[in-house]
């Protein structure tokens, strides 16, 4: 890190300075450096960095390997069309092979054409590396082995991150657990799909369901397609969040990644009111850190901009909006602490030393504030408060006792009665389903149209009435079969009289129109045809049971679901310590460490 920091530097000063390494007098025909003058810009440059010439000299003689070596790949790729490509690898895998070379800085590099399929890309890194299970990221972004390499993004110079997802090498045991948690990432998607689908209809107390509340703890009103993006992103974050807590960052990055392809689905009104996507942010540049993934800076210094203007938005300046909503704001501020000594990080491995020390003093001064007290922590959890009550209180209320301790049974007092308000939320609904199933609806188009009517059981019963209504007046076609929907069925393949059927069977869903297809193999069985219609005085097919499967990844999911919402602030700043402590002795005059 400390030689990455010296590069940038020399970097800066040679752009300022208009200097050319590659080119003469400092590098001659024969790509051979041009001692005389290396040896003055060496001596020259050596005092401005407080730094020894022989330092300096061998820093400026890589750098101009570097450039001599750029210079012969771009004239490669302009004549051949071959580029070559920089691949930050896991650690365990960072080795010398065959085809890929390496730098002497232990960089590997691989040369390839990019109008060829990723997969192809995919297969050589697998068997040059012996990786079996892996996948690819450009620029925060997952590249898709079944396109092209410049569809994507991939150019000459390109740094691409390789992410290890399995490692095959292990015994069998813990290889099928790795398997396994390749698959997870599937998994999650699917489970939090079934979580975002339900719309709260089904008895509280047998099927897991979720909302979106504000930072009170109140539902928000969302659209239903972002509400589903939403808890998507929100769902394999938490996943995500999980995985880091193991230290299996290469897993967790894959499902941060995901998360964040999510929330670009939500709209930029929704992701002003949750703090959620800035923290994703953080999460995103964390896990770079700790794969050693500096060739991720451009990305990662985004990342925490968008972070960083997000917490902006959400909190308000100087965090008002965060004091109105909960009347304090010190919990928040260890998400200040990480975004500003990833800055520190980032600035210092740019070379930008005064922007990191800058950050670095913001980073010890929220440091000493969040630390709590070990006897305070001691006499809040006497009182019967856990360990996270007792740290988060303190850090609300800036290290005051009797304030914190006033301050958690707040809290408790508020989540408790939210509980109940939410409990009787619940009741009245399934009572308002109830009395419009027994008007003749079935449970699923009672709770749509208790949702369009917001709650009210007579303007849900005139919706439903009218609906019946227009769809008893339609000669041509039956209800629910609509031709648009039908058309949604036929381009998947299936015939139209089957078509027909299922959506009427369906009661106009598309999903479960095609669901029943796929199950029956696009023929629907006499029995199935029997079936009544989703309409007044018939009852629902059973489309909104869930099976045995569903249940199982459900629960899988469930698990990574904190059970306490705070749980995002509950940071016990060991990892943070050990950063700042790293960048403290990096920053102080004296000779250079390496990492």
């Amino acid at each position: 890190m400390a030689e990455q920091n010296m590069e940038a530097k020399l970097k800066n000063l040679l752009k300022q300075e208009k200097v050319q390494l590659w080119s003469p007098p400092y590098t001659d025909e024969d790509d051979q450096p041009g001692q005389t003058h290396m040896q003055e810009l060496a001596q020259r440059y050596a005092p401005l960095l407080s730094l020894s010439a022989t330092e300096v000299g061998g820093a400026l003689e890589s750098i101009r390997v570097q450039a001599v070596k750029r210079g012969k790949r771009n004239k490669m790729f302009r004549e051949t069309s071959v580029a070559t490509l920089e691949l930050l690898l896991p650690r365990d895998s960072r080795k010398q092979v065959s085809n890929c070379f390496q730098d002497p800085k232990g960089r590997s590099f691989l040369q390839t054409r990019l109008d060829v399929p990723l997969q192809q890309l995919v297969d050589r890194i697998r068997e040059e590396f012996d990786l079996q299970h892996i996948k690819l990221i450009l620029n925060g972004r997952t590249l898709c082995t079944d396109q092209r390499l410049d569809e994507q993004g991939v150019k000459n110079h390109s740094k691409v991150m390789v992410l290890k997802v399995s490692d095959s090498e292990q015994m069998s045991k813990e290889e099928q657990e790795k398997k396994e948690r390749n698959e997870s990432l599937q998994r999650a998607q699917k489970g939090f799909q079934i979580l975002s689908e339900r719309d709260g209809s089904e008895d509280p107390e047998s099927v897991p369901y979720l909302e979106i509340a504000d930072q009170k703890g109140n539902p928000l009103t969302i659209p239903h397609d972002e509400k589903k993006a939403l808890i998507l992103a929100m769902g394999l974050h938490e996943r995500g969040r999980a995985l880091m807590k193991k230290q299996q960052y290469d897993s967790a990055l894959c499902h941060l990644l995901q998360a964040d392809e999510q929330f670009s689905k939500c709209g930029s009104t929704l992701l002003a009111s949750v703090d959620n996507f800035s923290v994703l942010q953080l999460d995103i540049v964390w896990c770079y850190r700790a794969l050693e993934a500096l060739g991720c800076l451009e990305d990662g210094r985004g990342r925490l901009q968008r972070a960083e203007d997000g917490f902006l938005r959400c909190y308000g300046e100087q965090q008002q909006r965060l004091l109105r909503i909960q009347g304090s704001s010190g919990r928040e501020d260890v998400l200040f602490l990480r975004l500003y000594l990833l800055q520190s990080l980032l600035s210092y491995i740019e070379g930008n030393d005064a922007q990191a020390r800058l950050q670095l003093s913001k980073v010890e001064s929220l440091y000493g504030r969040l630390c709590p007290d070990s006897e305070k922590m001691a006499q809040l959890m006497a009182l019967g408060f856990t360990e996270r009550e007792a740290r988060l209180g303190l850090r609300a209320c800036h290290g005051e006792l009797q304030e914190a301790a006033q301050y958690i049974s707040n809290r408790q007092q508020e989540r408790q009665e939210l509980k109940q308000r939410e409990r009787q939320k619940r009741r009245s609904r399934m009572e308002a389903i109830s009395t419009l199933t027994e008007l003749g609806y079935n449970r699923r188009d009672a709770a749509r149209a208790l949702h369009l009517a917001d709650g009210d059981v007579d303007r849900a019963y005139n919706i439903l009435l009218d609906s019946s209504q227009a769809s008893s007046s339609n000669n041509n076609l039956e209800e629910g079969v609509g031709l648009e929907n039908i058309h949604q069925l036929l381009y998947l393949g299936f015939q139209r009289d089957s078509s027909e059927a299922a959506l009427r069977l369906a009661g106009g869903d598309v999903q479960a129109a095609t669901q029943l297809l796929l199950d029956n193999q696009g023929v629907l069985s006499s029995e199935l045809l029997s079936q009544p219609l989703s309409s007044p005085s018939s009852e629902e097919p059973s489309t909104s049971s869930t099976t045995p499967e569903e249940s199982e990844l459900v629960n899988e999911v469930l698990e990574d679901i904190p059970r306490h919402e705070e749980e995002y602030l509950d940071v016990t700043l060991e990892e943070e310590a050990q950063l700042i402590a790293t960048l403290k002795a990096y920053l102080n005059p004296g000779p250079v460490l390496t990492m």
